[in-house]
C-alpha cells in the first residue's frame, strides 16, 4: 500500500478535534443533563489519542520497509524534539504569566517564577512524562520513547515478541489508571512504556504484519467499530457509576482508557485501512497536515480562555455555568490554536509538516520575502 491513505489523513483532523473536546470539558457541571452530555462526548472522544499512537507505529513500519530503522528513527525522534519543545517554548511564557495574575499583586513576582520554573523543569517529568508544564503536551515524549523502544526491537530482529511484551506492560497500565478496584499500581502508567508502546507497536503490527483489512469486509470494521464505541461506553459507565454508586448528576467518570478503548481503536483503524480513498474529495486530507500544529499550541491557547474566564467570573460575570460558554469554548480553543500555529508558520517560526523550532535562516528567509 504505497499510495496516500486519504482516510487516515481525513481522520487526523477529525481526530484532532475530539482531543481538543476532551480537554475543554464541554457541558461540565451543567447538572445531570450536561455531565451525561459530557461524559458521552469524553466517551466517544477517547479513540484519539490511541488513533494516533497506532498512526505513528503503522507509518514508522511502512517507511522502514525502505529506510534504515536507526536513521528513520533519529529523523523522527529530532522531529518529535522540535515540535515538545516549541510547545514548550509557547506555553511557558503563557503559564508563568498565569501563574502571576492568578496569584494577584499579594505575592513577590520572582518567587512565583521561580517555583513554577522549578517545577516546570523538573527533569522526570520534562524530558518523559512531558507533563512538568502542561499535562496536555505528554503525548509528544511518549511518542518519542514508543518507537524508541520499537526501533529497539526491529534493530533486535526481535519483532515478533513486540506486541506480546507491549501488551503486557500495557495491562499494568490499564489497572494503575481504569481498574484500581483489582489493584493499587503505585507509579505513573499514562506515559510511553505502559500506554504509547502498546498503540504504537499495534501501529507497526498492522503494517508489518501478515493481515491487511479487505475493503470487502469495510462494512463489518465500521459495524465492530459502531458496536465497540457502546462497548466503550458501557464499559465506562459501569467502571465509572455502576460499581461506585455514583451518578452522572453528582459527577463525572474521568479516568482515560480500558480495554473497549483497544478495540475501537483497532477497528477504526482497520476501516480507514480498507477504505484509502475516504475523504480524498473533501478538504479533510489538507487539514490533516494542520493536526499537529492545532495540538501543540491548543495548550496555551485554551489556558488564556480558562484564565479569561476565571478573571470574569473574579469580576462578577458568571459565565463558566452558561451554555454559550460551553459551546463556545471547544471550537474557539480549536481555531484559535489553529491561527496560532498558522501565524507561527507565516512567520517562518516554525514549518508545518516540519520542524517546530525556530530556524534563523527561515526567519530570514520570511523577512525578507
Amino acid at each position: 500500500m504505497g499510495d496516500r491513505i486519504y482516510s487516515i489523513d481525513s481522520m487526523r483532523i477529525v481526530a484532532m478535534a475530539f482531543v481538543v473536546a476532551i480537554h475543554t470539558d464541554p457541558f461540565r457541571g451543567l447538572g445531570a443533563y450536561g455531565n451525561t452530555l459530557n461524559f458521552l462526548i469524553d466517551s466517544t472522544a477517547r479513540f484519539a489519542v490511541p488513533f494516533f499512537f497506532v498512526t505513528s507505529g503503522y507509518f514508522f513500519a511502512r517507511k522502514t520497509e525502505t529506510r534504515e530503522p536507526i536513521g528513520y528513527f533519529a529523523d523522527r525522534a529530532a522531529t518529535i524534539a522540535s515540535i515538545y519543545a516549541f510547545g514548550l517554548l509557547l506555553s511557558t511564557p503563557v503559564f508563568l504569566a498565569g501563574a502571576i495574575v492568578r496569584a494577584g499583586g499579594d505575592t513577590d513576582i520572582a518567587s512565583i517564577v521561580l517555583r513554577e520554573l522549578i517545577e516546570f523543569t523538573s527533569p522526570l517529568t520534562l524530558v518523559y512524562y512531558g507533563n512538568s508544564v502542561s499535562e496536555i503536551l505528554w503525548f509528544l515524549p511518549a511518542l518519542l520513547f514508543s518507537l524508541g523502544l520499537i526501533c529497539l526491537f526491529v534493530a533486535a530482529d526481535r519483532t515478533a515478541h513486540l506486541v506480546p511484551v507491549a501488551l503486557g506492560f500495557h495491562v499494568i497500565g490499564l489497572l494503575g489508571a481504569s481498574y484500581t478496584m483489582f489493584v493499587d499500581v503505585p507509579f505513573e502508567v499514562r506515559d510511553a512504556l505502559f500506554f504509547g508502546f502498546f498503540y504504537t507497536s499495534l501501529g507497526y503490527w498492522l503494517h508489518a504484519g501478515d493481515w491487511r483489512p479487505n475493503a470487502d469486509r469495510s462494512p463489518s470494521y465500521l459495524g465492530a467499530t459502531v458496536l465497540f464505541g457502546a462497548l466503550h461506553v458501557a464499559e465506562r459507565y459501569v467502571l465509572g457509576y455502576a460499581l461506585t454508586g455514583e451518578s452522572v448528576g453528582q459527577s463525572v467518570y474521568a479516568p482515560s482508557y480500558s480495554i473497549a478503548t483497544v478495540l475501537v481503536t483497532l477497528s477504526l483503524f482497520a476501516f480507514l485501512l480498507s477504505r484509502p480513498t475516504l475523504g480524498r474529495s473533501t478538504p479533510l486530507p489538507s487539514w490533516g497536515a494542520y493536526a499537529v500544529g492545532i495540538y501543540v499550541t491548543h495548550p496555551a491557547v485554551l489556558y488564556v480562555l480558562e484564565l479569561t474566564r476565571d478573571l470574569l467570573e473574579g469580576a462578577g460575570y458568571g459565565v463558566e455555568n452558561t451554555i454559550l460558554w460551553h459551546l463556545a469554548l471547544t471550537p474557539a480553543t480549536f481555531f484559535g490554536a489553529l491561527l496560532v500555529s498558522l501565524a507561527a508558520h507565516r512567520l517562518g517560526a516554525i514549518e508545518i509538516g516540519g520542524s517546530h523550532l525556530p530556524v534563523p535562516s527561515r526567519i530570514r528567509n520570511h523577512d525578507s520575502g
